[in-house]
């Protein structure tokens, strides 16, 4: 499919490939193979990736750390390094004689100098799920803090592994939701193309549509997109939550623990009420239906 594909013509390209870890899927294919083999297979498709990329474009690579090291040093070759992202989702029990392994990297490339599309998402304040309160003290510098939310680092901690029956689309580990937004919302516009050859579930394919994007893909088996693509009211009621959650300082729900436990949100606080900057209290900001992310 790549190489029927003419040279750059993809804005950003993201790539899940099997792990090599002996797992059959559903197209009665098992991913073991040498790791020679394994790595000479990925440096192949990576280098058409490469080649659809349009200048500017953006590559995301989601794989085991064991092997982006050796496929992040091919890409070294190509492409220009931004960011190993590490992702923390614990999928997997722990390993005896290893440390317990809790995190997947995001390799993120660009093609060229500079990004064509950079426009991350800002993440609300991380407030403790029981009374609300801020885990990290800003000191004096609460007055400083962007409306819209934190800035975006390179070690995600706020992406659920797809374990709910209701998001859940396959027996095999499927991509959560959340991840392909913030990749899709940083590296692409409406309008944009977006590649992955590797389809799964269907998660970046369901991401792109419902925010507006052109999508190209490919998959073995694509029974569990069908399906899926049949009937989109839940990833849209998903999306949704996931979109109202991001680009604000303070989530609703925190807010509101904040308020059950007689906490006061500190008044240095700059948030938004209807798209302006203010500065109001718990009770203000729960009260008022107009709170709302930009």
């Amino acid at each position: 499919m790549l190489k029927a594909m003419p040279a750059e013509c993809v804005d950003l390209a993201f790539a899940d490939p099997p792990f090599n870890l002996n797992k059959e899927y559903s197209s009665k294919i098992n991913d073991k193979i040498s790791e020679v083999d394994y790595l000479e297979w990925c440096k192949n498709w990576l280098d058409e990736m490469v080649r659809v990329l349009k200048p500017g474009g953006a590559l995301f690579l989601w794989n085991l750390p064991k092997w982006n090291i050796h496929l992040g040093a091919h890409l070294n070759q190509q492409l220009n390094f931004r960011h190993w992202i590490s992702v923390d989702i614990k999928y997997s029990l722990p390993i005896t004689n290893r440390l317990y392994p809790s995190h997947y990297s995001l390799l993120y490339y660009i093609k060229g100098e500079k990004p064509a599309i950079f426009h991350p998402d800002r993440t609300p304040i991380s407030c403790c799920r029981h009374c609300g309160g801020e885990i990290r003290d800003y000191g004096g510098y609460k007055n400083k803090m962007n409306p819209k939310g934190v800035n975006l680092a390179d070690v995600w901690t706020d992406i659920p592994p797809v374990r709910h029956a209701k998001y859940k689309k396959r027996s095999a580990n499927a991509l959560p939701l959340k991840l392909m937004d913030r990749i899709i919302a940083m590296s692409s516009d409406a309008g944009s193309v977006v590649l992955d050859p590797f389809g799964g579930s269907g998660t970046t394919f369901v991401a792109a549509e419902l925010t507006g994007r052109h999508w190209i893909g490919s998959e073995l088996d694509c029974s569990a997109i069908a399906e899926r693509f049949a009937s989109l009211q839940g990833d849209k009621e998903h999306l949704l939550d996931i979109q109202t959650n991001k680009n604000i300082l303070f989530k609703q729900d925190d807010l509101a623990r904040q308020k059950k436990s007689g906490r006061k949100l500190s008044k240095d606080y700059r948030l938004q009420i209807n798209g302006d900057d203010c500065q109001c209290d718990t009770d203000e900001i729960v009260q008022s239906s107009l709170f709302v992310n930009s």
